[in-house]
């Protein structure tokens, strides 16, 4: 990988540059919930609340783990990979934003060139790939932010890069009303962020209270991979 993308200097950094997935393919209806799990210093919680809701009304979504979350909860971990409603997907080794150069975001320093930018995608991808039995089809990185010689590197290791459409609980930080809001006023074939490590706090109750309405408008719920 150093080989083939070190001396190539990126164009494109943010949360949506050539080779992230922002929304499902056009002309879908449904609407696919993800949920991050950031692990160490970003939190090693975990939502029992969210995730009882999201079973309770059978509401499949795609969980984007961290490596440092996975060993902070090894049991949660083994019921959400052997539960059909969810997969589970890579969101990096130690969390950190996927650069070729070292930008950072969110005050949180990015990968520094591509032997890092491997490290922190497949380093996660192997933990995965042994306690699920197969690699990971989705990836995110910590803060979701890239530039687009990163993501050719996650394209190689046989990923795909999930971005968002809808920052569904503001990185974890929006009140149950603003999630509720955000969530409800997803439409068709967006792709939804939140997160799952801060229980307490207002993703859970949001989601609750937005899911209904949309259940009952007739919203179908995808995980990544039915559509993708």
């Amino acid at each position: 990988m150093v080989e083939r993308y070190g001396a190539l200097a990126p164009s494109e950094w943010g949360l949506e540059v050539s080779g992230v997935i922002t929304d499902l393919p056009d002309g879908e209806s449904a609407t696919a919930l993800t949920f991050d799990a950031c692990g160490g210093p970003g939190g090693n919680g975990y939502d029992a609340d969210l995730i009882d809701f999201l079973r309770a009304h059978a509401v499949p979504a795609t969980l984007f783990l961290n490596a440092r979350w996975i060993d902070a909860n090894p049991d949660e971990f083994e019921q959400l990979a052997a539960d059909p409603l969810f997969e589970i997907g890579n969101h990096g080794t130690v969390h950190r934003p996927l650069s070729v150069t070292g930008r950072s975001a969110y005050g949180i320093a990015g990968t520094g060139d591509v032997a890092e930018v491997y490290d922190e995608v497949a380093g996660n991808a192997r933990k995965l790939t042994e306690l699920l039995g197969h690699p990971p089809r989705f990836f995110r990185s910590g803060t979701a932010h890239y530039d687009d010689v990163a993501t050719r590197v996650v394209a190689d290791l046989g990923q795909r890069v999930a971005g968002f459409s809808v920052n569904g609980d503001g990185g974890a930080t929006l009140r149950a009303a603003e999630v509720r809001q955000e969530f409800a006023s997803a439409p068709p074939g967006a792709i939804v962020i939140g997160h799952l490590n801060h229980p307490g706090g207002g993703t859970a109750p949001g989601v609750a209270a937005a899911l209904p309405g949309l259940l009952a408008a007739g919203r179908r719920f995808v995980r990544l991979s039915e559509v993708l």
